[in-house]
Formats: structure tokens, sequence, C-alpha cells
């Protein structure tokens, strides 16, 4: 799935950026970073492989609540001065996209369904 493919990209985007936080934060606002883009492609991932589209929306929906997660804490970053502006566009603009990406495949789901 594209959709997938794009969540994956944002995932490894995401490390590389962690990778200069400052260490103090490797049990916070890295670890939360890494762990909610991460569970936008594996919530895309589960719901592949699950049965039925009732519960593949359910898990791209949570999958959508993970990059909001992941918007706010990249909103986070630059405030703190621990990404630049160049970054956190870089960031948001490929978030925007996978939020784009499952919104469109939520409503073809949600049509399918009725």
């Amino acid at each position: 799935l594209n959709v997938w493919q794009e969540a994956h990209d944002l995932v490894r985007l995401v490390y590389k950026t962690t990778e200069s936080f400052p260490k103090e934060e490797k049990f916070g606002l890295t670890s939360q970073l890494r762990r909610a883009a991460l569970s936008i492609p594996t919530n895309i991932a589960e719901g592949c492989g699950r049965e039925g589209d009732l519960e593949l929306k359910r898990f791209l929906q949570i999958a959508m609540g993970s990059a909001s997660e992941s918007d706010y804490l990249i909103l986070l970053a630059k405030d703190l001065d621990i990404i630049n502006n160049h970054q956190h566009s870089e960031l948001a603009q490929r978030i925007t996209r996978v939020m784009k990406m499952l919104s469109s495949f939520i409503k073809k789901i949600r049509a399918d369904i009725n």
C-alpha cells in the first residue's frame, strides 16, 4: 500500500532526526515521538492483516490518531529548539501527506462497508 510506504518512510526520517535529540530526552520526547510514528505503519499493517473492513477501518483510525500525536510532538520539538524550522517543515509535510492518504483510505473503506 502506498500509505504504508509513506508511513514507513516517515518512521525512517523520525528515527534519523531523533538521533540528534538531547540525551536527557532519550526516555521522553525521543521515545514518545518514535513510538507514535512507528504506530502509524504498524497499525496499517495490522489492520490489513485482520478480517473484514470494519477492523481495517478501526486500525486505520488508530493510525490517524498516532499521526496526529506525531504532528504535535514535532511541534513541541520545534518549540523546545530541539529541531529547526526546516526539520519541522519536512516532518510536518510528510505527516500531513500520510494523514491525507489515511483519510482517503478510511473514506473508501467506509463507502465499501455501506
